[in-house]
């Protein structure tokens, strides 16, 4: 364990903490069920915060009082001994760069001298090896749900330590690493001797980013697949297409975008979409499709002839059009053909499906639709045509061997679901009720009703997202086991390019450390601290994460 962790580091204060740091609210004497203080003390508070505190915060941690110094002409990333994964795995290799250039890449002085020769001078750490266990490490594979994120690591001299069973918890353990790793007023990088044992406390853990309202160019997606990775965010659910347009670029039906898109600029070609799954990948995320249906489709419409229901008054046809057409069988033939390939363009195991805000008004209004209803014995509950409608879309993506998620609607309106939907609880008036409904149903869940980040409002509404808990619902442990996590949603009525990145940051952080951490780590004042530190260390990285309270960065105080 090095020298520092035999006795001599018991006598220089050891501190073994499980999930909480000792340089955060220990260090400043707050007691975990201290009332929330006022927001002038929190700016005190803030100003001492160290910059290695971590987030989100892990499982267990213990620090050591001993700093070891990184020279960044001397220290290395490496594959260890008896790793299932070496040079010759991409993603890691890929990653050992990436976190190399966080760690000393962003730093005020590009030529580090020496330090005054009055100070004294740290043993030095040369590597972080890392050791895949598993005999498979999965560097060309795609994350899944059932993908472990665990690791290990352990900072001593001269040698640093990072085990994994998978790739994906390396990934995870290299993020918390370059937290550890800060520069002193000197210039030097230094990091405590410490242990850490990680892994999150839920599977599914997404932000939700909607690129139908306003058009996000790559780049802006890509920045944000960055912050989610220093999040430890792990599903990317792509809200693609909905009724104002339609920019995935489809192999088969090209005519959706070239009519449905805003413009012919403004869409996903094929080779778009394939870097943001390859981008994501190397990161440890999975990228989620949403093609929502039989609503939230009007753009589909204006590339697809006759896939919508047209609308009528007073027995004529109005020349608008409704949801998709649950009615003819050649919405059944372009669906299927559709969903082919999209099943093939996108390699996660799930596709969402929508299913959501569906208007009835129209297929009520519509005499084809109504003959329907009336020989499948559906009388005038349209809830019965709509589960109809996605029974069918169920079946069709089911074949293709992909596992279906689906908003709470389609659940309520009692579509008989494949036993492994997943169902996304979203609508915020109790959704607790409807997690129990849901789980005793025995469908999985994941929730995002308290976490949608397109409603804002003054002042440090993070506090809000950050202080729920996932689990307060009524049922047994087994339905509590069914609850796979939650995500963060960004609709985009109001969200462009040029304010996605800081509406997003650091609230969306507030979701990741409650889907990642324990449930016990719910000090407001603490998380206040690591959260305004991490959002400078956010900005280091190039992304543009609002304040979360008043102050500065250390880093802009230094100077450039």
């Amino acid at each position: 364990m090095g020298r520092a962790m035999g006795l001599a580091g018991l006598l220089l204060g050891l501190v073994v903490v499980p999930a909480v740091l000792v340089s955060t609210s220990l260090r400043h004497g707050v007691p975990w069920n201290e009332a929330e203080p006022e927001p002038s003390g929190w700016e005190l508070a803030a100003d001492a915060v160290p910059e290695n505190s971590l987030w989100p915060l892990p499982q267990w941690v213990r620090t050591y009082p001993l700093q070891l110094q990184l020279a960044p002409s001397r220290f290395q990333l490496v594959h260890g001994a008896g790793s299932s994964a070496g040079p010759s795995c991409g993603l890691l290799q890929d990653a050992f760069r990436r976190y190399y250039e966080y760690i000393f890449g962003h730093s005020r002085r590009r030529t580090w001298g020496r330090r005054p020769l009055a100070a004294r001078a740290e043993p030095e750490l040369f590597q972080l090896q890392v050791v895949i266990e598993a005999g498979d490490p999965g560097c060309d594979r795609h994350p899944q749900l059932a993908s472990s994120e665990a690791y290990h690591l352990t900072v001593t001299e001269p040698v640093a330590i990072l085990k994994a069973p998978e790739v994906w918890g390396a990934l995870r353990g290299l993020e918390t690493f370059s937290q550890l790793v800060h520069e002193d007023d000197y210039g030097s990088f230094l990091v405590n001797e410490s242990e850490i044992n990680d892994f999150p406390r839920f599977a599914h853990r997404g932000v939700l980013l909607d690129t139908s309202r306003h058009y996000l160019p790559l780049k802006s997606i890509l920045t944000n697949l960055d912050a989610m990775a220093f999040n430890k965010f792990n599903v990317l659910h792509w809200h693609i297409v909905d009724d104002q347009s339609f920019p995935y670029q489809s192999i088969y039906f090209p005519e959706l975008s070239d009519k449905g898109a805003y413009s012919s600029n403004l869409i996903y070609t094929p080779t778009d979409v394939r870097l943001v799954i390859e981008y994501a990948r190397l990161r440890g995320i999975r990228v989620i499709p949403e093609f929502d249906t039989p609503g939230h489709t009007q753009s589909w419409g204006k590339g697809q002839k006759d896939l919508l229901t047209p609308c009528y008054n007073g027995g004529q046809p109005t020349g608008s059009f409704g949801p998709v057409n649950p009615v003819w069988n050649t919405t059944y033939n372009f669906m299927t053909k559709f969903f082919k390939e999209i099943s093939s363009v996108f390699p996660d195991e799930f596709i969402h499906l929508g299913g959501d805000e569906v208007d009835f008004s129209c297929w009520k209004s519509n005499p084809e639709v109504k003959e329907f209803m009336k020989k499948q014995g559906f009388g005038i509950d349209y809830a019965k045509l709509e589960s109809y409608y996605v029974q069918n879309i169920l079946d069709i993506v089911s074949s293709y061997k992909k596992g279906q998620m689906v908003w709470q609607e389609v659940f309520d309106h009692k579509a008989q679901l494949k036993p492994d939907t997943v169902v996304q609880v979203w609508m915020a008036n109790n959704y607790a009720r409807e997690l129990s409904r849901v789980t005793g149903a025995g469908f999985t869940a994941v929730l995002s009703a308290p976490w949608y980040l397109d409603y804002i409002s003054y002042g440090q509404d993070w506090k809000k997202y950050y202080s729920v808990e996932p689990l307060n619902f009524p049922g047994s442990e087994e339905q509590k086991k069914l609850l796979i996590g939650g995500e963060a949603c960004l609709w985009g009525e109001f969200v462009d390019a040029t304010n996605l990145t800081p509406r997003l940051w650091p609230r969306a952080s507030a979701v990741g450390e409650r889907l990642w951490s324990s449930s016990n780590v719910t000090n407001l004042q603490d998380a206040y601290n690591r959260l305004t530190n991490h959002r400078c260390r956010m900005l280091r990285r190039g992304i543009a994460a609002e304040p979360v309270f008043v102050g500065y960065c250390a880093h802009e105080a230094r100077g450039p």
